[in-house]
C-alpha cells in the first residue's frame, strides 16, 4: 500500500470511536477529524481506476455536452478536455507531479493533451467542449505551473487567462459559450477559481476583471432585502442561497450556493454576511441534497458539482467557536462517498459526462485535506 507523508495522518476523517446519535447513526457534529486507512485506500483505488482508463493520447473519454435543467444533453463522446483536466488535478492533489513517481507519466500525458487542445486565441477546447472545460483546463495549467515553473505551460496559461478576461461580459460574468451576453453562477465560479490560481502564481490578471466578477456574485446572493425583488417562488427559507442568474428571479440551489460562497472566497472576500448565510444554507440542506442527487441518483452531475465547490467552501471557512462547518460537512460527505465507490475503484455519474468525471470529482473531494494543491489551501 502506498503511504502518504506522516503529517497527513492527523488531518480529516471520522474517528473510529465516534459517538452515536442513535443506533447505526453517526453523530457527525461531534466527530474529530483524521485521515483513516479507509480514506487513503478510497483515494488510491480511485487514482488506480483513472490511470487504467487514460487514453494513449493522455485524455480521458467522456460524454461531451451540457446540462439542461436537471438533465445532461449529450452532443458527442470522446476525449474530453474538462474531464482530463479534473482527472489530472486528482493526481496532483494526491502529490503526483508530471514525470515524477508512479503516476508521473499519467500526469505528463494528460498535460500534453491539454496543451495541444489550447487554440491560438487561448481557448482550450476539444470536440465541442465549452467554457466549463476551458476553466478546469486553465485551473489545471495554473496548478502545474505553480509546481513546475515550466515555460511551455506559462505561455499557454497566460493566453487561457487572457481569453477568460476578454470573454467577460457586461454583467461581470460568463456563460456556457464565449462572449455570451448573459451569465450564470455555475460558470462564473469556474472562471473565478482559474483566475485566482493564476494570479496567485504571478500570471497577469486585471484587478477590474476580478472586481466585476465579485460584484456579480455578491448581487446574486438572496437576502431579506433582495427577496421582494425576485419572483414569488423565492421563499424565506432560500435566504442565504445564490441565484443561477443575477437579477432574473432565477432558481437557487445547493450547488449554486456552494459555487457562490466558493467564488467569493476566490475573489478574496471572506467576511461578507452572504458567506455565513450561504454556509448555513448548505449545512441545512446537506442531507436532503445527498438523498436526492447522491447514491440514489447514481451520482448526478449536480451532486459532484455541488460538493466539489461545497467542500472548498466549508474547508476555507474552517471551524468557528459557534458553528462547526467543516468537520460535520466532510464527515457526512465522506461517508456518502464510501458507499458510492464501486469495487473497481470508480464512482458513478449516470447523469453527466460519465464515470471518469464522477471518479475525478470524488477523488478531488477526498483529497482536499491532503493540501497539496494550492487551490485547496486556506
Amino acid at each position: 500500500m502506498r503511504l502518504l507523508p506522516g503529517f497527513l495522518l492527523s488531518i480529516l476523517a471520522a474517528h473510529s470511536s465516534a459517538t452515536q446519535e442513535a443506533p447505526g447513526r453517526l453523530n457527525f457534529e461531534s466527530m474529530p477529524i483524521i485521515v483513516t486507512d479507509d480514506h487513503r485506500q478510497a483515494v488510491e483505488r480511485g487514482l488506480d481506476w483513472l490511470a487504467e482508463h487514460q487514453n494513449p493520447d493522455g485524455s480521458w473519454s467522456a460524454k461531451i455536452g451540457y446540462k439542461l435543467n436537471s438533465e445532461y444533453r449529450n452532443t458527442g463522446e470522446g476525449p474530453h478536455v474538462g474531464v482530463t483536466a479534473l482527472a489530472c488535478m486528482a493526481f496532483l492533489a494526491g502529490g503526483h507531479l508530471p514525470a515524477r513517481g508512479e503516476y508521473g507519466p499519467v500526469v505528463e500525458r494528460g498535460l500534453g493533451f491539454v496543451l495541444k487542445a489550447a487554440k491560438n486565441d487561448g481557448y482550450i477546447t476539444h470536440g465541442g467542449t465549452r467554457m466549463y472545460s476551458h476553466a478546469f483546463a486553465t485551473l489545471f495549467l495554473a496548478e502545474i505551473y505553480g509546481m513546475t515553473h515550466r515555460e511551455d505551460v506559462r505561455e499557454k496559461l497566460q493566453k487561457a487567462i487572457d481569453f477568460i478576461v476578454d470573454t467577460q461580459n457586461e454583467e461581470g460574468g460568463w456563460r456556457y459559450v464565449p462572449f455570451a451576453p448573459e451569465s450564470d453562477m455555475s460558470i462564473v465560479v469556474c472562471q473565478v477559481l482559474a483566475l485566482r490560481a493564476a494570479r496567485n502564481i504571478g500570471i497577469r490578471v486585471p484587478k477590474s476583471t476580478v472586481d466585476r466578477a465579485a460584484q456579480y456574485v455578491l448581487d446574486s446572493a438572496i437576502t431579506e432585502d433582495s427577496v421582494p425583488h425576485f419572483r414569488r417562488s423565492v421563499f424565506p427559507d432560500e435566504i442565504g442561497s445564490f441565484h443561477y442568474q443575477r437579477g432574473r428571479g432565477s432558481r437557487s440551489s445547493f450547488p449554486l450556493t456552494a459555487a457562490g460562497v466558493t467564488a467569493l472566497h476566490g475573489v478574496g472576500i471572506y467576511t461578507d454576511e452572504s458567506i455565513r448565510r450561504g454556509l448555513d444554507y448548505l449545512q441545512k440542506n446537506h442531507e436532503p441534497f445527498n438523498r436526492h442527487f447522491g447514491e440514489a441518483e447514481g451520482g448526478h452531475y449536480f451532486f459532484w458539482y455541488g460538493h466539489y465547490y461545497g467542500v472548498q467552501a466549508m474547508y476555507t471557512a474552517g471551524t468557528s467557536s459557534q458553528l462547526s462547518y467543516w468537520e460535520s460537512y466532510f464527515a457526512r460527505l465522506r461517508s456518502e462517498l464510501f458507499s458510492m465507490q464501486a469495487s473497481d475503484g470508480s464512482f458513478p455519474n449516470q447523469v453527466g459526462p460519465g464515470r471518469a468525471f464522477g471518479t475525478a470529482m470524488a477523488v478531488l473531494i477526498l483529497e482536499i485535506p491532503y493540501r497539496f494543491l494550492p487551490i485547496f489551501q486556506r
